[in-house]
């Protein structure tokens, strides 16, 4: 047996949106490795796609503690990059579940870096999943992107003069904001743009894809702190050619 490692994005929620490729990997697999917060916590990623994991599948809950401090998040890497590896050594196949799009913001990339440093020539895949930014402007009929618009998709800055300056830029170069990890900041975020007049023209949204999803103008939501997954997107203008 020919083992192999598959990075598996399996989207911000809403199972539906898992792409064939996503579930036939999974479907494939021997061993289903997915992230957690602590030892014994449910996982967003297993959650996601349970429709696809069998009875006959082993579970393999890795640890990726939520902390600031960064030795105990590259020590969690390192760890469940060994784990990955034993098993793929062992002739099994293994699909890591990463929430969202499993290269963009996503802790799987540190460990799939961390098993290429030792094991250049692991036979490994990555499955691209939906990113929530993109599940959310589908839902709220918002374009993303026209024509020659620039798209910055980045966490949302941590003081209101650094989301000024992001603010500045983007109205100068055209650029359509995605603000990602949105969460308490919003407690200062609205009030700044209800200063610039840039709430209507913005659209919130939280826990994309999940039954509790909220996805509506920016104005429609108080200024008080919202949940980690939380975003938003703003655009401070269209391009001159529109229908």
């Amino acid at each position: 047996m020919t083992g192999g490692l598959t990075l598996v994005g399996v989207g911000p929620g809403d199972p539906s949106l898992l792409t064939l490729a996503a579930v036939e990997a999974i479907r494939q697999a021997q061993v289903v490795a997915y992230p957690v917060g602590r030892p014994g916590a449910d996982s967003m990623a297993a959650r996601i796609a349970t429709d696809w994991i069998r009875s006959d599948h082993q579970c393999l809950p890795l640890l990726f503690p939520m902390v600031e401090a960064a030795e105990p998040r590259r020590a969690a890497w390192e760890t469940a990059a060994q784990q990955l590896q034993n098993i793929v050594r062992s002739g099994q196949r293994v699909a890591l579940l990463c929430e969202g799009d499993a290269s963009l913001f996503a802790s799987c990339s540190y460990v799939l870096l961390a098993i290429l440093q030792e094991w250049p020539d692991c036979p490994v895949t990555v499955i691209p999943g939906i990113t929530s930014c993109s599940a959310a402007a589908a839902a709220g009929l918002w374009p993303l992107a026209l024509q020659q618009d620039q798209l910055l998709v980045r966490p949302c800055p941590d003081t209101p003069e650094e989301l000024g300056v992001v603010l500045d830029t983007a109205a100068t170069t055209g650029q359509v904001l995605a603000l990602l990890k949105l969460g308490r900041r919003w407690s200062w975020v609205q009030p700044l743009l209800r200063q610039r007049s840039l709430l209507d023209q913005a659209l919130f949204a939280e826990r994309v894809g999940w039954p509790e999803q909220r996805i509506c103008s920016a104005d429609a939501v108080d200024a008080e702190p919202r949940p980690y997954f939380s975003l938003l997107l703003i655009r401070q203008g269209w391009p001159d050619v529109l229908p």
